[in-house]
């Protein structure tokens, strides 16, 4: 049965079925092959089991606080505080794409909200600043891999419910390797500006900083808002979506941006993006329920220690087939067909459970920037009109810096473990 529900899900998957109906589609035709035809009634019921959490309530509220930043404008301030910051380094611009999508990150929890938002304000000035179109819709999918890893994030949330881990201990596992992603690509962009022309503006006097400062101040204060509600036990991570899209609002009313429609617009983006994440949650539940009754887990954990008991030669195949499946499926569907797979693989090899957790997304995250299906190339080629081919081969380049990281992230625990042990204690 496992054979045909993965054979069904990849079928559907290539005749592009969107992946909501693929893990669902598949589930069905399992059950089917297997004599249960007369049992479909399971399938609505384990899917209501799987988005009854009270955990994955954090999911909708931190995806709004991202689609109010973007209809309140306080995407704009960002642009200007990073620009006045870095922006008449070399490769200057660049370099505020980057920074820009360090500091959003700090509220907004998903790759996809800092490419339709910033990404728009950010391409448009590389452009009209004679950056090439392709380079500065690449550069926006590449910087917008650290938005799910500076906290709060998404797809962290996600992993948390699946593998009953601390969301506080994910939140700031992921801050180190966020920033090294920056980092990288601020390094990688200054190494391209020694070979390309790229255009330089003057540095910003210090009046120019102080006010944007002023004005971007306002977004660098909520990561430290939300991670010190969850980390002083004031809040629960839900109860931090609750707070973020609070201080969000409230800074929009205090901008007098704040309106209805804006309100309205982000709450219909919002419903839209969640409804397809917990329809994704719920079918995905059914299909981790079926492998469980196939003990798929344990067999794939038996048939690893069988071909090596070398936890680096593990982690080198796993890095792999998780760049691989990347490819061909999203960060969030990935994670819970596999988790509940690989959860056993990773204990019998002695991986902390949080350490994968941050493997895990940053490998995921690669494959929004690469085709056939990189979410993050399809969303930058819409939002910027660059067509989809100029801005895969231009991203291929910049891909080279996010492998290191995940390379030093992933053979070296400490990125991940230092922080949480050091603020929350050992595990």
């Amino acid at each position: 049965m496992t054979t045909v529900l993965f054979f069904a899900f990849v079928t559907l998957m290539l005749v592009r079925v969107p992946v909501a109906m693929a893990v669902g589609g598949s589930v069905v035709v399992a059950l089917i092959y297997a004599g249960y035809a007369d049992g479909l009634y399971i399938v609505p019921q384990q899917v209501l089991e799987g988005v009854d959490n009270a955990s994955l309530l954090a999911v909708p509220f931190f995806i709004l606080a991202g689609n109010l930043m973007n209809v309140l404008g306080m995407t704009d301030r960002i642009f200007n505080f990073a620009n006045a910051l870095v922006g008449h380094f070399r490769a200057g611009l660049a370099q505020v794409n980057v920074l820009g999508s360090m500091i959003f990150a700090g509220v907004n929890g998903t790759a996809v909200a800092d490419i339709a938002g910033l990404g728009q304000i950010e391409v448009k000035a590389m452009r009209d600043r004679g950056y090439p179109a392709d380079f500065a819709a690449a550069m926006t999918v590449a910087s917008s891999m650290v938005g799910p890893l500076i906290p709060p994030s998404v797809g962290l949330v996600v992993y948390a419910y699946l593998s009953n881990t601390s969301v506080a201990r994910l939140f700031m596992a992921g801050f180190l390797p966020g920033v090294l992603v920056g980092l990288s690509l601020m390094i990688y962009n200054r190494i391209v500006a020694t070979r390309r022309d790229f255009p330089h503006q003057p540095r910003a006097t210090l009046a120019e900083v102080i006010a944007s400062a002023r004005h971007g101040i306002t977004a660098l204060v909520a990561p430290a808002i939300i991670l010190g509600a969850i980390l002083t036990g004031f809040t629960t991570a839900t109860e931090a979506g609750v707070l973020a899209c609070v201080y969000v609002a409230a800074v929009g009313a205090w901008y007098r941006q704040l309106s209805w429609d804006h309100i309205w617009q982000a709450l219909t983006n919002t419903v839209l993006t969640t409804t397809v994440v917990m329809v994704i949650i719920g079918f995905s539940t059914v299909m981790g329920w079926l492998l469980a009754i196939e003990q798929a887990p344990q067999k794939l954990a038996d048939v690893m220690l069988f071909v090596t008991d070398d936890k680096p030669v593990f982690l080198a195949l796993l890095l792999v087939f998780l760049l691989i499946i990347g490819c061909f499926v999203e960060g969030v569907p990935a994670k819970l067909i596999l988790v509940p797979i690989l959860l056993p693989v990773i204990d019998a090899y002695g991986i902390d459970r949080v350490h994968f957790g941050i493997i895990i997304q940053m490998a995921l995250l690669i494959g929004i920037a690469t085709p056939p299906m990189g979410i993050g190339l399809y969303v930058v080629s819409e939002v910027t009109r660059v067509p989809f081919e100029k801005v895969t081969i231009a991203i291929l380049p910049m891909l080279i810096p996010l492998i290191i990281v995940l390379l030093i992230v992933t053979y070296v625990p400490g990125f991940s473990l230092w922080l949480p042990e050091l603020v929350l204690g050992p595990a």
